[in-house]
């Protein structure tokens, strides 16, 4: 009777457990959907023009590439169409990152969504941070860790964009994960799964790889300690897949920089990377030195345990309440927890030596100023699986401290005290976490704003077949800003965008087009919650003998005096204007001679033209003691067989010279009273 009862309760036992171990598993599900759920979401709602960091542009054309199995963009015209971060070679263009990254982003586009994917990645980070945490202590503080990594701001921010920081870190903790679990159950499947994600993860970020690893190759090489056979197979097992993934990486170097030592990283910037000493790259430069280093780095750790980790402040508070905790007990003495929590120590110190970490910064004498105010300390997302580990361990430490104080305590009412005042502490906790989350989300959002605006014509249009000409504000780079205006990889989009260089090569090898020009009035200071005033127009392209352009130029009241002067590339020549209610101009180009005549001027304007440079009208509008303004018209001219091929030109009123040349767009509307320009351009045989 007594065996029979026996039987039973442990088959009750082995039932509830069961149980329990479902429930376990569907709370873990739920959060990891929730975090995918959120990371689309706010995707969709604050990043739909993607962040201040252009990168993103980079990797979602590296995925189109790969979506279309090219690993080159092969432009008609490689100077005019070269995206940001991309290296030009013989064989075409290629972006300096390696394809891992934009492969998990490609497979989000094979199903409809890019943005599907990020969610995806989002949701498996984490999955396996509880699993990782499970494997070290109990599947409740797994499932607290999975709940504090998906509220931690550095990580739902990190998720949401196009960026490679989270789905490098995923590789790692599917690493950490998989080794681990092949540690405790002597798994082959399991490190070759570790092997083939660290691998992996080298070929995506080689360094990041690596001081990730490092703690675990530590504990390798001690258990190898022990000389058995099955942890020799294992390990080795492991290390080989690993350096699988190092080979791959320096097949695709070969592939596309024909040097197997040469990463693509390297070849567009030889001096952006490891190292102390002078540092570049595309024209920003630095002496980085270890000083330096050692300060940025530390405002880096300091914006991670203040705002960017899990909960702010309040989270680095319950890690250390969970560090106590751990350091107290035997898991301090547990060489898989050590190995874990020795991230906190070659993350902090490997980024030492990566400049990086001083460039997210901008300028360190501001906590607002750089890439961090908006997207976090990145370099430093691994540091959130030791973080969120001991944050849970805190956490269950504080809850079972109310716990058997709640059950010490006789008084009932002082006992239900205790339970309302930790409840109102959890509302508070609660709260603190919501504004560190908000703080970052409102701060993009508000860039959003302004893109908004920015992007305003593309969204009220439809194109067909067009050919978009973009201004430059950071140089010859697509993409840097407008990351959303990205070219199909055979360049056969409704429509096609293209640098204000070259133009008319470019019109020649997209002849059946119809021809736009995108240009704005204001500075491009979208980070600074400053929108520009967007203009899209539709332009002609005219070939003739005879290139005539007829110009209209508005003279507010109060103007004293006009001055007129005209270039053409071999240099220049003016004159003043008689003061009206307008000035019209018209400029005439032919026979090698570009000629201004108004009936305002006391003798026409006549530069000669040296076959290729623009030429540039420039009317100084001047008020006197009150100031003036600038009236720039710059009309493309190129001289072919004789005759002469030229483009609607660039319409500028500029009230600060340095605004010239990009930011002053005429803009019908926009302007003071009585300042108007209109053109109309013409040839003729």
């Amino acid at each position: 009777m007594r065996t029979g009862q026996s039987t039973a309760r442990h088959a009750g036992e082995r039932l509830a457990e069961a149980r329990r171990y479902l429930r376990e598993r569907w709370q873990i599900a739920l959060v990891a959907l929730a975090a995918g759920l959120v990371v689309f979401l706010v995707g969709e709602q604050v990043f739909p023009y993607h962040t201040l960091n252009h990168d993103e542009g980079v990797y979602l054309q590296q995925a189109e590439l790969l979506l279309e199995g090219r690993l080159f963009l092969e432009p008609p015209v490689a100077e005019s169409f070269r995206p940001w971060f991309f290296v030009a070679d013989d064989g075409g263009l290629y972006p300096k990152y390696t394809p891992v990254t934009a492969t998990f982003f490609a497979l989000g586009g094979l199903v409809g969504s890019y943005r599907l994917a990020v969610a995806a990645i989002a949701a498996v980070a984490v999955v396996l941070t509880a699993a990782i945490v499970t494997e070290l202590f109990d599947r409740r503080i797994g499932l607290l860790a999975a709940a504090i990594l998906a509220v931690s701001p550095l990580f739902i921010v990190q998720a949401v964009v196009f960026l490679p920081y989270v789905p490098a870190f995923t590789l790692n903790l599917l690493f950490a994960w998989a080794y681990l679990r092949a540690d405790r159950t002597d798994s082959v499947r399991f490190a070759a799964l570790a092997g083939g994600a660290i691998g992996l993860s080298f070929w995506a970020r080689p360094y990041t790889a690596v001081l990730f690893a490092t703690p675990f190759v530590c504990h390798a090489l001690w258990r190898l300690r022990s000389v058995e056979r099955a942890v020799l197979l294992r390990q080795g097992i492991t290390a080989a897949l690993g350096l699988v993934g190092v080979a791959v990486a320096l097949t695709y170097n070969a592939i596309v920089t024909g040097d197997p030592l040469l990463f693509p990283y390297e070849a567009f910037a030889p001096l952006d990377g490891l190292g102390f000493g002078h540092r570049e790259i595309v024209g920003y430069e630095r002496e980085y030195t270890p000083s330096l280093a050692l300060e940025a780095n530390a405002r880096n750790l300091w914006q991670f345990a203040t705002a960017w980790g899990p909960a702010g402040w309040l989270g680095t508070l319950v890690a250390v309440v969970g560090l106590a905790t751990v350091a107290r007990r035997s898991e301090w003495r547990d060489s898989r927890v050590l190995a874990v929590l020795a991230l906190l120590v070659t993350i902090a110190v490997g980024n030492l030596y990566f400049w990086g970490t001083l460039n997210v910064l901008g300028d360190l004498s501001d906590p607002n100023d750089g890439l961090i105010a908006t997207l976090g300390p990145y370099y430093h997302v691994g540091l959130l699986l030791p973080t969120v580990t001991l944050a849970a361990v805190g956490l269950r430490r504080i809850v079972d401290g109310v716990r058997a104080a709640r059950a010490r305590i006789d008084d009932r009412r002082v006992a239900h005290s205790l339970v309302a005042v930790a409840l109102v502490l959890a509302v508070v906790a609660s709260g603190v976490a919501a504004v560190a989350l908000a703080q970052p989300l409102s701060d993009n959002y508000e860039t959003t704003r302004q893109y908004e605006r920015a992007y305003e014509p593309f969204d009220d249009r439809e194109f067909e077949n067009g050919l978009v000409f973009l201004p430059t504000p950071y140089g010859d780079w697509l993409n840097h800003p407008f990351q959303v205006l990205r070219n199909d990889p055979s360049f056969d989009g409704a429509a096609v965008y293209a640098l204000q260089h070259r133009e008319f090569a470019v019109v020649d090898a997209f002849a059946d087009r119809q021809l736009y020009r995108y240009s704005y009035r204001g500075p491009w200071l979208p980070f600074a919650g400053q929108s520009v005033t967007p203009r899209l127009r539709e332009i002609e392209h005219v070939a003739g003998e005879r290139v005539r352009l007829d110009l209209s130029l508005g003279l507010p009241d109060a103007v004293e005096t006009v001055d007129v002067s005209t270039s053409a590339g071999t240099g220049a020549n003016g004159t003043s204007a008689a003061v009206g209610s307008e000035l019209n101009v018209t400029v005439v180009a032919e026979n090698g001679t570009v000629t201004a005549r108004s009936e305002a001027f006391a003798e026409p304007i006549t530069v000669a033209h040296d076959g290729e440079s623009p030429v540039e009208l420039v009317a100084f509008v001047d008020y006197g003691a009150l100031g003036g303004f600038d009236y720039v018209v710059r009309l493309p001219l190129v001289s072919e067989e004789g005759g002469y091929r030229a483009m609607t030109p660039y319409l500028e009123v500029c009230d600060s010279p340095g605004l010239c040349g990009g930011e002053a767009a005429y803009v019908p509307g926009e302007h003071r009273s009585g300042v108007a320009m209109n053109a109309t351009l013409s040839a003729s045989d």
